[in-house]
């Protein structure tokens, strides 16, 4: 089965739409603040539905359903531990970010620690993010790719042209008011898929729950202590909790979204607010994976799937029709286009260009490097999602993976910033080679599940330091 002439009209009009959406704020963007905090004029709710479009992706789209497809549903141990840490980031970071003026997240650093904790943590951000979001680019064209027959590296380079068009011309005000829009429209897609498997599983929602329930998908508790799997309790709560204090409260992608909001109230709002919102969504996704279970026992495949990631957008090229698996396709790419470019450009200029390159450099001409970095971290995000077309495991997997591995790290030095005065810079970059170190060790050497990654990183950061600090007592650098 194939696409139809009006499905494709459909996800045509829709990038051209977004893409032009994004670029009319071009018209905003005098100077470098406009460019990448918005002028600080982002109200809560929208704070709220950027941070849940920004942290959702095609990964979400795709790689949930497919958990629940070919398991349970105890990826919702992750996101329980994603809602209180967001409680602890507004309650830890966010105040420090709104007691200056600050462009980045690594600035905080500098301010307490000094260059190298600031500049290490800066090209971690750089060279993970470039990763993971390289390879959520990659599942979207993957799945554009199943469903029209299209060469994938032809539609990563479609996607990634619109991706860096709207955003190097209209900075973090385009990226934040189409991620509100395309909130709403893979919502809605997601809504849709639900509501097109309900009327063809015969028995309808009974029978899905009657599946469901004797083939334990709806099981979403795993109480095991068992540091080689991905979604049990203890690593939902405590890995969620500090990949969430990683993602949310020092990754400038996302706190590029909190420094745009008009108060420190409205961000603190806004994300503990999106937090909620994300759980609502998975249980949603989840439940689409079991309902495709559910279906495809009643209408077996024809032949096996290369990856079960593929079951959904396979779902929708076979059985949905008059434009709607045209829609479907372009809610997954909703999902996928909230770049992180800007908050990566904007890391390059304040962390690396001005303080080394060009201290004095005019508004002009910060901003005309600032669309170049742009453009050229898009570029490299090109490169890794052609190249991720050779992974064997889990999308979903790889990308939380590949944000996790070094992420711990930093989050160490941002939790000894704020919570231990008295520890020293040397003593921070130590403990952060520490973690890198350790880090690498159970990477190649160790079964140990993702989720525990960001653990590990920030205690073993945290204890190296404040054991530094013990063994070589001395005045603390900065207040």
């Amino acid at each position: 089965m194939s696409l139809s002439g009006v499905d494709y009209l459909v996800i045509a009009v829709y990038l051209v739409a977004i893409t032009a959406f994004g670029s009319w704020f071009a018209r905003y963007q005098k100077t470098t603040r406009d460019y990448f905090l918005t002028d600080r004029s982002v109200p809560w709710w929208a704070v709220c539905f950027t941070i849940v479009a920004t942290e959702t992706s095609t990964l979400t789209f795709i790689g949930i359903p497919a958990q629940a497809y070919a398991g349970n549903m105890t990826f919702l141990q992750l996101a329980i531990g994603y809602i209180i840490g967001r409680i602890l980031v507004s309650v830890l970071f966010i105040p420090a970010y709104f007691r200056g003026d600050l462009f980045t997240s690594y600035e905080l650093l500098q301010r307490r620690f000094g260059t190298r904790v600031k500049t290490l943590s800066a090209v971690i951000f750089l060279i993970t993010r470039s990763l993971a979001d390289g390879i959520r680019l990659f599942t979207t064209a993957l799945v554009i790719a199943t469903v029209t027959q299209l060469p994938v590296t032809g539609v990563v380079i479609v996607l990634g042209a619109a991706m860096i068009l709207y955003t190097m011309r209209g900075g973090v005000s385009a990226v934040i008011w189409t991620d509100v829009v395309q909130m709403f429209v893979y919502m809605a897609g997601a809504a849709a898929v639900a509501l097109a498997l309900l009327g063809r599983i015969n028995g309808g929602w009974s029978e899905v729950v009657r599946v469901g329930s004797e083939t334990a998908r709806f099981v979403w508790l795993d109480p095991a202590v068992d540091f080689t799997r991905a979604y049990t309790i203890w690593a939902g709560l405590l890995g969620g909790v500090a990949l969430t204090l990683s993602t949310h409260g020092t990754d400038q992608y996302l706190v590029q979204r909190l420094l745009s909001a008009r108060s420190q109230r409205a961000a603190s709002t806004g994300l503990i607010l999106s937090g909620f919102i994300v759980f609502a969504q998975f249980v949603l996704f989840l439940l689409v994976g079991v309902m495709l279970f559910a279906y495809y026992q009643q209408q077996p495949l024809t032949s096996p799937l290369a990856r079960t990631d593929q079951i959904l957008p396979y779902f929708v090229v076979s059985e949905l029709r008059n434009g709607l698996a045209g829609f479907i396709v372009a809610a997954i790419v909703a999902a996928a286009l909230s770049p992180s470019l800007n908050a990566m450009a904007a890391t390059t200029v304040n962390d690396f260009y001005l303080p080394y390159v060009s201290p004095g450099a005019d508004e002009a001409t910060r901003m005309r490097v600032s669309k170049g970095a742009t453009v050229a971290w898009g570029v490299v995000q090109l490169l890794v999602a052609i190249g991720a077309q050779f992974m064997n495991r889990s999308v979903l997997d790889a990308g939380l993976a590949v944000l996790s591995f070094a992420s711990g790290a930093v989050l160490g030095a941002f939790l000894l910033g704020t919570l231990a005065p008295s520890v020293r810079e040397r003593d921070t970059f130590a403990g952060m080679i520490a973690g890198l170190l350790v880090m690498t060790v159970v990477w190649w050497a160790t079964t140990i599940a993702f989720t525990w990654y960001v653990l590990i990183g920030a205690v073993t950061t945290c204890v190296v330091a404040l054991v530094m600090r013990a063994l070589a007592p001395g005045r603390a650098q900065r207040a």
